[in-house]
């Protein structure tokens, strides 16, 4: 790795109730959007979430799942807010697949 690599995200935090938090600008960024226009999108109500926590195999794992219009954004954050996976899909309208 160079001197000049980029140091890796700080990991995701979460609240008092343990729900995740995430930045605006950093989930903006996954969908190649500036942060005023995910907040945009926000405001109309057209940015979805979810968390799913594993269980069994997956115990100590979340699923965070956004998805705005056609395009989806997945994440598995581990135990310590690290990121371990993260994809973005486009998918069709009807065809969630799983995302929120």
């Amino acid at each position: 790795m160079s001197a000049d690599a980029v140091s890796p995200e700080p990991p995701f935090v979460r609240d008092a109730d343990g729900s995740f938090t995430l930045d605006a600008a950093r989930l903006a960024g996954r969908f190649g959007w500036s942060e005023h226009e995910l907040r945009d999108l926000m405001r109309r109500g057209l940015v979805t979430s979810r968390v799913e926590r594993g269980e069994g195999e997956d115990a100590g794992r979340w699923r965070l799942s956004v998805r705005c219009g056609n395009r989806c954004w997945q994440a598995i954050v581990l135990a310590d807010g690290t990121m371990a996976e993260e994809q973005l899909e486009f998918v069709p309208a009807q065809g969630r697949r799983g995302c929120t």
